[in-house]
C-alpha cells in the first residue's frame, strides 16, 4: 500500500508541473492572439482596396498581364503553403497541410506541373519526412511576421510568375494559409493569387453596391500593372501570412487550455486515488494493530489458567 500511494504521489507532482506549463503557455497565446488579431484589422484593408485597385486597372485595359490574363493553357502553378515554425496548436499545421496536398492533387489532375514553396518549420519537415521535393523554404518569423518577411517570400514567386513556363517560370501562383475567423474558429482555405480572377472580385464588389473606379493611365496600363505587381503580391502575403499568425495563436490558446482542464481532471483523480490507498492503509494498520492486541489478550488469558 505504502508503495502505491507514493507513485500516486509522485504522479500528481509530474502532472501538476505539466498543469503550470501549459497554463503558462495559454496566458502567453492568448497575449499574443491579441496582438496578431490588431495586425491583421490593420493589414486587411489595404489589401482588399490594393486588389480592387488592381481589379480596376485589369477592367478598364485590354493589356495582357500576368497580374491579369490567364494562359490559354497554363502548365505549371506554384503552391505557397503556411505553417508555423512550433506544434502544440491542434490540427492547425495538418489542416494547412491537408489543404494544400488536396489543392496539389487537383491541380495535378489538370495536368499541371506544382512547385511547393512552404513557409514554417512544420511544413517543412513533413514535406522532407515524405521526400517530396520544395522549391524554396523560409523559417524563423512565423510567430511574428513583418512585411520585410513577407517581401523576401514574394520576391521568387514574382520573379517565378514573370517567367515563361519554358525557363522555369510559373502561369499561376496559389496560396494556402489558416484563415483567422475568431478565437474559436480557423479555416484552412485555398486562394489563387495570380491571375487575379477579375470576374469574381467585381462580383463581390457589386455584392457590396461599390462601384470600381476610373483611371486614366500615364504612361501606360502595362507600366501600372507592372508597378503593382510586387505591391499586389507582397500585401497579400502578408495579410494572409498575419491571418495564420493569429490562427495558430488561438489554436495554442484553444490547445493548451484543454490540456490544462485535462490536467486539472487528472490531478482529482489522482488525488481521490491516493486518498482511498492512503484510506487502505490506515484500515490495514488498525486492524493488524486490533489483531495484535487481541492475540495478545488471547495469550495473556491463557496463561491465568
Amino acid at each position: 500500500m505504502g508503495a502505491q500511494l507514493r507513485v500516486y504521489k509522485r504522479r500528481i507532482r509530474s502532472v501538476t508541473a505539466t498543469k503550470k506549463i501549459t497554463k503558462a503557455m495559454e496566458m502567453i497565446a492568448a497575449s499574443r492572439v491579441v496582438k496578431a488579431q490588431r495586425k491583421v484589422a490593420a493589414s486587411t484593408p489595404y489589401a482588399q482596396e490594393l486588389t480592387r485597385a488592381v481589379t480596376a486597372v485589369g477592367t478598364g485595359s485590354n493589356t495582357k498581364h500576368p497580374l491579369t490574363t490567364e494562359a490559354e493553357n497554363p502548365t505549371r502553378a506554384a503552391v505557397l503553403l503556411l505553417t508555423s515554425d512550433r506544434g502544440l496548436a491542434g490540427a492547425f499545421n495538418a489542416n494547412a497541410i491537408k489543404a494544400a496536398e488536396q489543392l496539389t492533387e487537383r491541380l495535378e489532375r489538370e495536368g499541371k506541373q506544382v512547385d511547393t514553396y512552404i513557409v514554417g518549420r512544420r511544413g517543412v519537415a513533413h514535406y522532407n519526412f515524405r521526400e517530396r521535393k520544395i522549391t524554396e523554404s523560409w523559417t524563423g518569423f512565423t510567430d511574428e511576421p513583418s512585411y520585410a518577411d513577407a517581401k523576401k517570400v514574394a520576391a521568387p514567386l514574382i520573379e517565378a510568375i514573370e517567367k515563361d513556363t519554358a525557363d522555369g517560370g510559373v502561369d499561376e501562383l496559389h496560396i494556402v494559409y489558416t484563415e483567422f475567423v475568431s478565437m474559436m474558429t480557423q479555416t484552412a482555405v485555398d486562394s489563387r493569387l495570380l491571375p487575379l480572377r477579375l470576374d469574381e472580385v467585381a462580383e463581390q464588389t457589386q455584392k457590396k453596391d461599390e462601384i470600381l473606379p476610373l483611371y486614366d493611365f500615364e504612361p501606360s496600363a502595362e507600366d501600372v500593372l507592372d508597378a503593382l505587381l510586387p505591391r499586389y503580391v507582397e500585401s497579400r502575403i502578408y495579410n494572409a501570412l498575419l491571418q495564420s499568425a493569429a490562427s495558430k495563436h488561438a489554436a495554442t490558446r484553444r490547445a493548451m487550455k484543454s490540456a490544462t482542464d485535462n490536467a486539472g481532471e487528472l490531478i482529482e483523480t489522482l488525488t481521490r486515488l491516493a486518498n482511498q490507498a492512503r484510506q487502505a492503509e490506515i484500515t490495514q494498520e488498525i486492524s493488524e494493530i486490533v489483531g495484535g492486541a487481541s492475540a495478545l489478550a488471547d495469550a495473556t488469558a491463557g496463561s491465568d489458567y
